[in-house]
């Protein structure tokens, strides 16, 4: 290859996408003898993701570990432009299917539409073997192998979101879909906790009185309000019942719910050899981490009716049953939520909500406020408490807004006159923005994080990723926009 040669192929690397030119060549030449396909075909796959030489990175290494899979895969057109977009998008799911390279083959199909919320639960189920609210084995490679089945969910997930011409666009229904695939995994991590709580030793419980120990997960935060995030905290209070107090007591029931309880959020992300899903937060409950893990429904609802703080009606706005006993969910979300509506009633309700959030502001670290996301001002909490806000003011006289969502929400209160249309469109762009900013910087490490990056690279990724430029300049300039167009509305 002459000079002049070298030179061409060089600028249709960087026309690409390439960073690192020289080695972007050659590892493009290892590839096409590794894996058979041509230059061309892997460069017009690496022009649309965020970051080419990542994923050209990592599919030429999981090709050293496994070049049979990546052949099958690049095979597949549906499969190959997935994997592309997924490890150009993500380490983590690069780091993945490094882990698993017989998980490429079930990248088949995949991109074109989202799975359902039955399917992701039938599918989370049948891969620990479930059968009656039991898996077929309580051991910690059941744990491995549910977080296994949860990332090939997420991985179809991704893939539709990233092929997305439009992703700002699909916001809504791929968080709905992360928050549904998160309940899946809680249900199927319960189905492994009663099976090792009826295991052998004295601090076993009979299966008889498990199975009549009535225990339910309920979504706090974005989980309830199916707008869940790649990686986020999944808020949740746990309720428990006894079914038949002739097998096992309610003070009983209350004991073996305890220990579900922690090995359900044990099998999601304590320490094992596939790394965590996410942490399950249970701080929310009554008392916090001072107060009891499980509690009957009448003692949640005592607390609430006596001690509950207005920031915890504010969290139980989007409360929603998402595993275990379906019955005791609803009744539990059923008791509490009028609670929640008669709360703006009390003396200095608004004040209160108001301080809280400024805490919450005042505590972000100076160097990080203006790369803040989530909690910083003009940040998706901005909008967030906004929202939630006139919906506790005006939601005791006018049901019509009690909605879980915010957008949802949002579109409730333009219809029935608490904010003007055109501050109600401003705010409804401007969230889905951010959060499509946030599920990007997410995705990068499979990680949660809600901070933009300093450094010009990572933001050039970004932007990519987002499709809302092909520059570290450009994403920075829309995040300012942002944020000045949502602080501005939050202060009116």
């Amino acid at each position: 290859m002459t000079s002049g040669d070298r030179s061409t192929a060089l600028t249709a690397l960087a026309r690409t996408g390439f960073a690192r030119l020289t080695a972007a060549d050659t590892l493009l030449g290892e590839l096409e003898q590794v894996v058979g396909t041509s230059r061309a075909d892997a460069m017009d796959s690496a022009r649309r993701v965020a970051d080419p030489d990542n994923a050209l990175s990592a599919i030429l290494q999981i090709a050293r570990r496994d070049p049979d899979a990546v052949r099958a895969a690049a095979a597949d057109a549906g499969a190959w432009r997935a994997l592309w977009d997924l490890t150009g998008a993500s380490d983590g799911f690069a780091e993945f299917y490094l882990r698993h390279p017989d998980e490429l083959a079930h990248l088949s199909g995949t991109g074109l539409t989202l799975p359902d919320e039955q399917a992701m639960r039938t599918e989370m189920l049948a891969a620990v073997g479930d059968v009656d609210g039991f898996a077929a084995d309580g051991s910690d490679e059941a744990w491995a192998v549910l977080r296994t089945r949860y990332r090939r969910i997420l991985a179809r997930i991704a893939a539709f979101d990233l092929g997305q011409d439009d992703p700002a666009g699909v916001i809504d229904v791929v968080s709905a879909s992360l928050a549904d695939l998160a309940g899946a995994a809680l249900e199927a991590s319960l189905s492994i906790a009663r099976t090792r709580v009826t295991g052998t030793g004295p601090a076993a419980f009979p299966r008889e009185q498990v199975a009549a120990t009535r225990f339910a997960v309920i979504a706090m935060g974005k989980t309830g309000a199916r707008e869940l995030n790649y990686v986020s905290d999944v808020d949740v209070i746990f309720v428990a019942a006894s079914a038949d107090e002739e097998v096992v007591s309610e003070a009983r029931a209350i004991d073996i719910a305890t220990r579900l309880a922690v090995q359900t959020m044990r099998g999601i992300s304590g320490p094992e050899i596939e790394p965590p899903l996410w942490e399950v937060d249970p701080n929310l409950r009554p008392e916090g981490k001072q107060g009891a893990l499980v509690r009957s429904l009448a003692s949640h609802v005592q607390y609430y009716d006596r001690w509950a703080k207005s920031w915890e009606f504010q969290a139980l706005l989007k409360a929603r049953a998402i595993a275990g006993d379906p019955g005791l969910g609803a009744d539990y979300v059923a008791a509490t939520q009028p609670l929640v509506w008669q709360s703006s009633a009390r003396a200095n309700f608004v004040e209160g909500v108001q301080r809280m959030r400024e805490r919450v502001t005042d505590n972000i670290p100076a160097a990080e406020a203006n790369r803040q996301l989530k909690l910083g001002p003009g940040g998706i909490r901005d909008v967030e408490f906004t929202v939630q806000l006139l919906q506790l003011v005006h939601g005791l006289s006018d049901e019509r807004i009690r909605q879980r969502g915010t957008l949802d929400a949002l579109d409730a209160l333009v219809a029935e006159g608490y904010i003007g249309r055109s501050e109600a469109v401003a705010f409804g762009r401007d969230y889905r923005l951010l959060r499509l900013l946030e599920h990007r910087l997410q995705l990068r490490g499979l990680r949660r994080t809600a901070l933009l990056p300093e450094k010009d690279d990572d933001l050039r990724v970004l932007a990519r990723a987002t499709r809302l430029s092909d520059s570290a300049a450009g994403v920075q300039a829309v995040w300012e926009g942002i944020k000045r167009e949502v602080r501005d509305i939050h202060v009116r």
